[in-house]
């Protein structure tokens, strides 16, 4: 890594492709100060991520050169415990981080206490971890800087072409090429190459378009939310189009629910799941995420009587700010963002049915 490098990225505004948007040039400059050894993040850990898989399948040398540039001090490359990207890499020769199929296991403070001998769970930080750890033992964790593996390959790219290629797509708040992961009742799911700034339908229409209409589309996975059919039309994909629904694109992921999936049926479902992929090492994601997914459950059920829906609303409310990752609040964020979008097939469902005659394969009332 290079002060050129960093200075490289700046101009470009290469931020992180794995969906907290941060300045690439301002954690790299961090990396570089530090010494930090790298961890490559390719664990498509989010609900629906399928692009990590992409980039290490169809784009290997450059993912490695882009981080034989990044980083003089060690490379490592984390990926899913037997997936295809693990197998991939393994093949390559590299060096390989083989991780729990847990959602919390590829936040970057649970891959570098994972890298360094400690539980894949996300440890409490006092200083980012590009500049050291410690784990709940004392055990000290040297620096490290964890970036995703678009992210990587974007820094190949724009050390090949430069800054103003990078600029050349994407919106000047927003710039570069980026990957869309599209997944549901599409004709062609899968990843597309695209930019900040298209219009959501855009990014459907490429992925072959709704195979039986569009009731919902959820973006960012559990740590976005959600848009109605109406929204999704006229939305833009960005952090600045989203801003207004109260999320961001995140890691780059969209579901399409088609007319005959229940939106409230699928939304507990994935917090059902949810609830089983935290760390159970802090309260809101012990306790308060399966509270909420158990709520919801009742809610999908017709069985979330007005006490209920009380409840859930303060339980929601309890989740964001409290634990040692993000976590529960993505989930509170998610849910909260799908009762508001889906608010007629909530009113349904709190009365005990469901807003379309047939829904999930199976009669409700209506």
């Amino acid at each position: 890594m290079t002060g050129s490098l960093v200075d490289l990225l700046e101009d470009a505004g290469l931020t992180g492709r794995g969906g907290a948007g941060f300045s690439t040039a301002v954690k790299v400059g961090a990396a570089v100060s530090a010494g930090a050894t790298l961890i490559v993040n390719a664990c498509d850990g989010e609900y629906g991520a399928v692009k990590d898989r992409f980039v290490v399948t169809h784009h290997l040398p450059e993912l490695v050169h882009g981080a034989n540039l990044l980083s003089h001090n060690g490379v490592r490359y984390a990926a899913g415990r037997g997936s295809e990207s693990e197998a991939v890499l393994r093949s390559a020769g590299l060096d390989v981080l083989a991780v729990p199929h847990r959602y919390v296991s590829s936040e970057e403070s649970a891959l570098v206490s994972l890298a360094n001998g400690g539980l894949a769970r996300p440890i409490t930080k006092r200083v980012p971890v590009v500049f050291g750890s410690t784990l709940p033992s004392g055990a000290v964790l040297p620096p490290t800087v964890v970036l995703n593996a678009e992210t990587v390959w974007r820094v190949a790219q724009i050390a090949e072409r430069g800054a103003a290629w990078f600029r050349s797509v994407g919106t000047p708040d927003e710039p570069g090429p980026r990957l869309a992961s599209v997944s549901g009742a599409v004709r062609s799911p899968g990843v597309l190459q695209t930019a900040a700034g298209v219009p959501v339908a855009e990014l459907i229409a490429a992925a072959g378009g709704p195979d039986r209409g569009l009731v919902g589309l959820g973006l960012g996975g559990l740590s976005g939310g959600w848009l109605t059919g109406p929204d999704a039309d006229r939305a833009v994909w960005s952090r600045a189009g989203l801003d207004a629904y109260g999320f961001t694109p995140g890691p780059g992921t969209l579901h399409v629910l088609g007319e005959d999936d229940c939106p409230i049926a699928h939304v507990a479902a994935v917090l059902d799941h949810a609830a089983g992929e935290s760390a159970g090492q802090c309260g809101p994601c012990l306790f308060g995420v399966p509270a909420v997914a158990a709520d919801v459950r009742l809610l999908a059920d017709g069985r979330l009587d007005r006490a209920g829906w009380a409840r859930l609303q303060g339980r929601l409310g309890m989740l964001p700010g409290r634990g040692a990752c993000r976590f529960p609040d993505g989930v509170s964020g998610y849910a909260r963002s799908a009762l508001r979008a889906f608010a007629h097939e909530v009113d349904a469902h709190r009365r005990g049915g469901c807003a379309a005659p047939v829904r999930s394969g199976h009669a409700v009332a209506v």
